[in-house]
């Protein structure tokens, strides 16, 4: 490339012209023989997306990338950048990156006729043949094609009919690049009419003039079903006209979404250092989302981004964080108590239909993270439902909770504060009977610290079982009697054992 800087150089170096879509194309599959990954730190996807996605490309096809809020569509479109050839060859100050070989624009084709092989070229990376628009109401066509500049023919001395007073939009200045366009429906339908040629000719026509520019590019567009809001959809000519249309979806499996969070988190290096988050918490906080995409609450026409649980995951290591710096403590782990904290993560990420608009965000967030705590809580201990049944049917199975619930039935109660320092949480769940027993029966392998962690899984579990009474105040969580608490008045004696347990 330092030596080629002219049109004769170019010829004799034997490069050849070929479109983008067909570097695309054969990048493509050199990546595809290697075995190597088209879309790296894209999870989820290696069954669906990502095969759709290549199998466009190899048809030459412009995409649109269809699906709800945080499904990685616009990232999907980014990586294509990496397709691309590293470098290519363009006539030296071209605004539409005209090809040395087939110069478009009246600028490249009069330098090419008056220089001939001496015309200077120079070399322009993938990244700068990349264009992304985010589509809104107030994009106009001149902002996409272009328009007449009144006053660069004003300085120029040019005629209104010279072709040279034409200013190009952002789309012919992608040329021979990707151009991607995101929330295709927030287009006006007037504006997406104007991308008819675009797409079939590939061709632009601007104002009055007579000029024909057959533009090579690959397009993107990303948008959320049509359905998602009253504010506009793809007009159906244009839709007609792309290619392929891929449908995204969020993860399947809670194990990929953790995998997403994980990766996505931004967890600072001084937090990383300070604050352990240890599995149960992580899954706690993926079920939040799986909970929520199924709540009849929330909309499902919106969807739950995966940014719900990314901003979950930081929120509850900056509580823990914040503990250490209060108490002045070395290093910490993040509790159940601390999930009190991603609540605000929550409500501003989910859309609520009527029924959850009467209920409030507030108290649908922390439903849905009680229905995660009791989800997941099925997942390590078992289902004190099953217990209610057996007892019913005269069966003789020692309910392993009832030591536990008989402790808050004499008329204990355990409050746990968010911000207490670790020695006053572990004192304070030592003091519940039967809980470190049933823990160290369960998970005889497991360390202090998640036995700990265990044994408060357990008090939210019957909570969420409605086997024990939790309220949250602030920052503390009590514990007591569900009978006592619904009675407003706790037993003082051993009470006889319940018939249900």
């Amino acid at each position: 490339m330092e030596q080629i800087k002219t049109l004769g150089a170019l010829k004799k170096s034997g490069h050849q012209q070929k479109s983008v879509k067909e570097e695309i194309r054969q990048n493509l599959i050199a990546k595809l023989k290697r075995k190597e990954s088209t879309f790296p730190g894209i999870i989820g996807y290696d069954d669906t997306v990502i095969p759709d996605t290549e199998r466009a490309l190899l048809s030459r096809h412009n995409i649109l990338f269809l699906g709800l809020r945080g499904q990685a569509k616009t990232r999907m479109a980014r990586q294509m950048i990496d397709l691309l050839d590293e470098f290519v060859p363009i006539v030296a100050g071209s605004e539409v990156n005209d090809h040395p070989y087939a110069p478009l624009s009246r600028y490249a084709r009069d330098l090419v006729a008056k220089m001939g092989d001496e015309t200077p070229i120079e070399w322009i990376p993938r990244e700068a043949r990349y264009g992304e628009k985010l589509a809104t109401p107030d994009v106009s066509v001149a902002d996409l094609i272009g328009d007449v500049d009144p006053i660069k023919a004003a300085n120029e001395k040019l005629s209104y009919a010279d072709e040279r007073v034409i200013h190009f939009g952002i789309i012919p200045r992608s040329n021979r690049g990707i151009f991607v366009i995101n929330e295709l429906p927030d287009l006006q339908a007037r504006i997406q009419v104007a991308l008819f040629n675009i797409l079939q000719e590939g061709d632009i026509q601007i104002r009055g003039f007579k000029v024909r520019m057959p533009l090579d590019m690959l397009f993107v567009f990303t948008a959320n079903p049509e359905d998602y809001t009253n504010r506009g959809s793809i007009v159906t000519p244009l839709k007609d006209r792309i290619e392929s249309q891929i449908i995204t979806h969020y993860p399947k499996t809670l194990e990929n979404s953790l995998l997403i969070t994980e990766q996505e988190a931004a967890v600072h290096e001084e937090q990383q250092g300070k604050v352990t988050m240890p599995d149960l918490i992580k899954r706690i906080i993926e079920q939040v989302a799986f909970e929520a995409r199924g709540s009849e609450y929330v909309d499902k026409k919106s969807g739950v981004s995966a940014r719900l649980t990314i901003a979950a995951f930081e929120n509850a290591v900056s509580s823990a964080e914040r503990r250490t710096l209060l108490h002045n403590e070395p290093s910490t782990y993040v509790r159940i108590s601390d999930l009190q904290s991603i609540v605000p993560a929550i409500t501003g990420k989910i859309e609520l239909v009527y029924e959850g608009e009467q209920e409030g965000p507030l108290q649908v967030a922390l439903n849905l993270l009680d229905k995660s705590l009791r989800t997941t809580f099925a997942q390590y201990f078992p289902n004190p439902e099953t217990f209610k049944k057996r007892k019913a049917a005269g069966a003789q199975d020692a309910n392993p909770y009832r030591p536990i619930i008989q402790w808050f039935d004499a008329g204990n109660a355990l409050q746990l504060l968010q911000d207490a320092p670790d020695k006053e949480y572990a004192s304070a769940l030592q003091k519940v009977a039967g809980l470190k027993e049933l823990v160290e029966k369960m998970f005889p392998k497991a360390n202090k610290k998640e036995q700990l962690l265990l044994m408060e899984m357990v008090l939210h579990g019957l909570a969420a079982h409605s086997l024990l009474s939790k309220k949250s105040i602030g920052n503390a969580t009590r514990f007591s009697d569900l009978l006592g608490t619904m009675m407003n008045f706790s037993t003082t004696e051993d009470p006889e054992e319940d018939e249900e347990l």
